[in-house]
């Protein structure tokens, strides 16, 4: 199963039976996320020049499930007692797709706090007990990707031969705010190059240990969060990123 994700270096878990469900009751959409999957590509300027905002990639990848009837979803549970109603409880999944079989629900936590790891763990774990989901999925930045971040963004500096804050701007990496420039400089003095002292402050700032990336989705889930929940977990290979583009 996933076969090719996992020649392609993508990281593929499977917890309380979920390659089980998914393989007896739902088949039919093993290929529908691997083929969504396998084609993403992320441009390096993409990642230097991404601002505020739903990432391109992640936009990329939304459309693609949704082509395939991946769609976003409100669950709502209410408690009525006596016809009144005492309480009502909503969960938005980004991806949710039906079958004869059941529902799975599915999220991207590319670039997030950590903490949205959390939510949808709980959400899917509440929604598996209503009965309202059969299995959950995520995908997020794979370990590889987040540790290999800062070289792959000092090599995008590098190629270009950036060695000023003007020349950021010129290449759509932006200018450092008032702090970030200020620790730039102090490590420039240090002895930094101008290349390793803005990579190592951009990416720290960026996607640093408290997003969302596959270390942090492992110990959410070694600590049983969202259990009993069966679940899919994805971590998204550094060989998609275009050094090129």
């Amino acid at each position: 199963m996933f076969e090719r994700l996992v020649q392609a270096g993508f990281e593929i878990q499977f917890t309380n039976h979920a390659q089980a469900i998914l393989e007896h009751d739902f088949s039919e959409l093993i290929d529908e996320l691997e083929s969504a999957l396998i084609e993403l590509r992320l441009p390096i300027t993409e990642i230097i020049g991404g601002g505020g905002g739903e990432a391109k990639m992640t936009q990329r990848l939304r459309r693609k499930l949704a082509d395939v009837s991946w769609l976003k979803h409100n669950f709502e549970m209410r408690k009525i007692v006596d016809g009144v109603e005492k309480e009502s409880i909503s969960h938005e999944i980004d991806h949710v797709r039906r079958s004869e079989a059941g529902t799975v629900a599915f999220e991207i936590e590319w670039n997030n706090k950590d903490p949205f790891f959390d939510r949808d763990l709980e959400n899917f774990k509440r929604l598996h007990a209503e009965g309202a989901i059969s299995l959950g999925g995520i995908v997020t930045r794979g370990s590889e990707m987040q540790t290999t971040m800062r070289e792959r963004v000092a090599q995008f500096a590098a190629d270009r031969e950036i060695s000023s804050f003007e020349g950021l701007i010129e290449y759509g990496a932006g200018s450092p705010t008032a702090p970030q420039r200020k620790q730039m400089e102090s490590d420039i003095a240090r002895g930094m190059s101008f290349v390793d002292a803005w990579s190592r402050k951009f990416t720290a700032d960026k996607f640093g240990q408290a997003t969302t990336h596959w270390s942090k989705l492992q110990d959410r889930v070694s600590r049983g969060v969202g259990n009993p929940c069966p679940l899919i977990l994805v971590g998204l290979p550094a060989a998609i990123i275009d050094m090129d583009r």
